[in-house]
């Protein structure tokens, strides 16, 4: 009896402990006065503290300080902040609503020295009374050579690896050609044109000509782009195509059931897709380059058959070789055949 007397004497006095420090404490951070309402009591933490001043010319308090450097990084010596470019330069402001001004990513223009990370430091451009003296990202040769270089200092991956001594970059095309970083026209790769058939076709108006066509790729329908294809950056082959180093590999990249091997090869289809079609629009069916069968008679003459197809007889007859589909009436396995008497690729 008497230990358990102990044990609770014990509880008691500790619980009594408890509640003198918990209204102690309560007290301290602004408890409930006499009236019953709580007032806090100011800490060191909401007391304001100096202005501290910062590299960029500017004041802030502590809490601000780190809000302010994220908006302007310091100003380096040759510099002069994004503030003075503006003054000037008001309309190219944009920039900041394109994936260059960014300043969450550590990466982009905006979050390094702003207009300045891309057209050098500012201040000899302000002082000079020609207002030269900065890198310009024109169509002049000079002026493409410069903005190139300072635009791959940054694109050096992925699709603008092969840039360097590709067909465009030979003949001094700039990227500010088809690309606008402070006003693009286009929702991806900050384009001057709505599109990337409009952008590219003002050069290639012949194969823009051809997307017209009776037969042609589905580019202008929407359901593919320019650079389904190509690779207007650089490729490993002559014709910027996007997939393999020869034509062929980059079309059985889609086309795979014309991809083979077979048992019996048609020499044209092993060649180049392109002996037989145009890859950008024709006016015959499947974009073939002529209609059968003058096509196959361009290598096929007509030694196995009973007559010529040009013969007088035969028109008048109507014979079925000249009719639909030609020669692919018979022959109809014309991209190859693994059936073992297909040597002639018939059906």
């Amino acid at each position: 009896m008497r230990r358990a007397a102990t044990t609770w004497t014990g509880i008691g006095a500790a619980f009594a402990m408890w509640a003198a420090v918990t209204v102690a404490s309560i007290d301290a951070r602004g408890g409930p006065d006499q009236e019953g309402i709580v007032r806090p009591v100011p800490t060191a933490a909401t007391v304001p503290a100096p202005p501290v001043a910062l590299t960029t010319g500017t004041t802030a308090t502590p809490a601000t300080a780190g809000a302010a450097v994220v908006k302007q990084q310091p100003v380096a010596a040759g510099y002069t902040g994004d503030d003075v470019c503006l003054q000037c330069h008001e309309d190219q402001g944009s920039v900041n609503k394109t994936k260059h001004g960014r300043l969450a990513n550590p990466r982009t223009p905006a979050a390094n020295q702003g207009c300045e990370s891309c057209h050098g430091p500012g201040q000899a451009h302000v002082d000079d009374d020609d207002k030269g003296k900065i890198i310009r990202f024109g169509d002049t040769k000079a002026e493409a050579r410069e903005g190139n270089e300072t635009c791959m200092s940054c694109h050096t991956k992925g699709a603008h690896a092969l840039w360097d001594g590709s067909a465009h970059d030979a003949r001094n095309m700039a990227c500010a050609s088809c690309h606008s970083v402070h006003s693009p026209k286009s929702p991806e790769s900050q384009l001057k044109a709505d599109t990337q058939t409009a952008l590219c076709q003002t050069c290639h108006q012949q194969q823009a000509a051809k997307m017209r066509r009776a037969s042609h790729m589905p580019v202008n329908e929407g359901k593919m782009e320019c650079s389904s294809c190509h690779n207007p950056h650089g490729a490993t082959n002559v014709k910027l195509l996007k997939v393999g180093n020869w034509l062929n590999e980059s079309c059985i990249s889609c086309h795979t059931e014309k991809r083979g091997p077979f048992l019996h090869e048609h020499a044209a289809v092993r060649d180049n897709c392109t002996s037989c079609h145009d890859p950008h629009g024709s006016p015959h069916e499947r974009m073939l380059i002529a209609k059968p069968p003058m096509l196959c008679q361009r290598c096929h003459n007509h030694s196995r058959h009973p007559a010529t197809v040009y013969d007088q007889t035969q028109l008048n007859n109507r014979s079925n070789r000249m009719l639909s589909r030609g020669c692919i009436n018979c022959h109809s396995a014309i991209h190859g055949s693994n059936h073992p008497a297909g040597i002639t690729l018939l059906r």
